[in-house]
């Protein structure tokens, strides 16, 4: 698929989550804010300071997440951003059994989707994803998504037409008078690309936070202010295998404030 359909794709989906909020057809949202403080970083600076924006929502015939980071390098500049860079990705699903108005339901599975995403960012970085993803019951969690994505690169560097695979949660655990949330995602690229401009490697990312409801420790409302750690384990980070000359395997926690609005 080219990048024109891509455009044409993901702005129907744009269009139609919009058409949704504007109506009845929207059913909830959620949005939020997140500082993180880490260190420990591979590749880039050791030392970050994230600001991040999410929003999440489901409308009649599908849902869409998007999230924005906004990273500030503490005591030393990336050679090739500077002291601060920007990366967000908007994610939208369509649900074949709402558009149908069929159940689509089969052992775990609850729903089959279509699923996108484009990522963005400075420099070379654009990408876009698509692929079918499922809503699974899983005893326990608050949901489970599982997508899975062929990968395609803006422009001519190595990474078009590999697998991804992206399962995403959520889990509550009850704590004294308020809660312990566990939520995330593991980004799974499975295979290789290579061409004249180099090599993009398969690699994996997980990326759970772990999060204390403190606003609901202090009755000031549930869900609405969590304090805990982002832990994210990367290994081959940006798809740059790992060797002697450059360790690209990340491994480091962040302390985490996030606010819901």
């Amino acid at each position: 698929m080219n990048c024109k359909h891509w455009g044409v794709t993901l702005a129907g989906g744009l269009l139609a989550a919009g058409q949704a909020m504007a109506g009845d057809l929207f059913l909830w949202q959620t949005n939020s804010l997140t500082y993180l403080y880490g260190k420990n970083f591979a590749i880039n600076p050791s030392i970050q300071q994230t600001m991040t924006f999410e929003h999440a929502d489901k409308w009649k015939y599908g849902d869409n997440f998007l999230f924005v980071d906004r990273i500030f390098y503490n005591g030393k500049a990336d050679p090739n951003k500077g002291p601060h860079t920007y990366y967000g990705e908007f994610s939208p699903r369509l649900s074949f059994g709402k558009i149908f108005d069929q159940k689509l339901e089969f052992g775990p599975i609850k729903d089959v989707l279509l699923a996108m995403t484009y990522e963005y960012g400075e420099g070379d970085s654009e990408a876009y994803l698509i692929g079918p993803g499922f809503d699974l019951a899983v005893p326990g969690f608050n949901y489970f998504t599982l997508n899975f994505y062929r990968r395609h690169t803006e422009g001519p560097r190595p990474g078009t037409g590999v697998w991804q695979i992206t399962p995403s949660f959520s889990y509550s655990i009850p704590m004294g008078r308020s809660n312990l949330l566990i939520d995330g995602y593991i980004d799974w690229v499975v295979d290789n690309d290579q061409n004249s401009r180099g090599t993009y490697h398969a690699n994996l990312h997980i990326n759970p936070q772990i999060k204390y409801d403190l606003g609901k420790a202090l009755r000031l409302g549930d869900k609405q202010l969590y304090v805990g750690i982002e832990y994210s384990y990367w290994k081959d980070k940006y798809g740059i295998e790992n060797s002697h000359r450059l360790d690209t395997n990340q491994n480091t926690a962040s302390a985490l404030i996030k606010v819901h609005f």
